[in-house]
């Protein structure tokens, strides 16, 4: 299936207006293996603006995902920064970034993690409850959502009643249910079909664009790229603007 946008969904980058919602300064990533640091990322430095669809393109073992992380909160530089709408991520305490991660952050992942023991519903709801939102608010966002990603005659259905991309589109309702600032979604359609790659690709960035979401996708696929905004390559540890097409 070709990848395409109409004009509705495409958001031009004339309309962006501002402080950056994303700051990255000097940002770099090692690893100890066996002895020695392994630098996967080098002194990145990039401003991501809010209601961008924004490309992460590499190949495996990159840095994509590396990356997404650092910016989710689930782990930390080795050096430098990293500011979300004004936080800096890299001043706060294991359990502040916790908060800020539950607060602020969607997350659609490759191989879904929906969690098997709750329903979809429930899987829906989940973010928003732990907020501390009552249960009759968080149940009936989440079924707005569901009927939105065309899945409400399933919301007393468990996950491996589901198939694949039916999966995918619970995790996009779970990732926009609490209106984060921020969608990280790491190779959402990597598990996928293509065809039910190009129709998960189209639902998520069609909803962020409806909520004024900003999307981050890190991916290998180059089909991606004439969607995109914003688009930048890693390589050799280093973030290179790129062309979008």
């Amino acid at each position: 299936m070709a990848l395409s946008l109409t004009t509705a969904q495409r958001k031009s980058a004339s309309v962006r207006s501002g402080a950056p919602i994303v700051r990255l300064r000097n940002l770099s990533k090692a690893y100890e293996e066996a002895g020695a640091q392994r630098m996967v990322l080098q002194a990145l430095d990039a401003d991501l603006y809010a209601g961008d669809f924004i490309v992460l393109l590499g190949k495996s073992g990159s840095g994509k995902s590396t990356l997404l992380n650092l910016i989710g909160g689930i782990d930390v530089p080795s050096s430098g920064e990293i500011w979300i709408n004004g936080t800096n991520l890299t001043a706060l305490n294991e359990r502040a970034l916790t908060l800020f991660r539950r607060d602020h952050i969607g997350f659609v992942f490759q191989f879904f993690n929906l969690i098997p023991t709750l329903t979809v519903l429930e899987n829906v709801s989940l973010p928003f409850e732990l907020q501390g939102k009552p249960r009759r608010d968080s149940e009936r966002r989440a079924r707005a959502l569901l009927e939105r990603v065309g899945l409400a005659h399933r919301a007393d259905a468990y996950p491996d009643r589901l198939s694949g991309g039916e999966q995918q589109r619970v995790a996009i309702a779970r990732a926009l249910i609490h209106e984060p600032l921020l969608i990280l979604a790491d190779e959402p359609t990597g598990n996928l079909d293509e065809e039910t790659g190009a129709k998960i690709l189209h639902l998520l960035l069609a909803l962020t664009r409806d909520e004024g979401k900003t999307l981050i996708m890190a991916t290998h696929n180059p089909e991606v790229v004439p969607l995109a905004d914003v688009v930048y390559h890693i390589h050799e540890g280093k973030l290179v603007a790129g062309p979008r097409a």
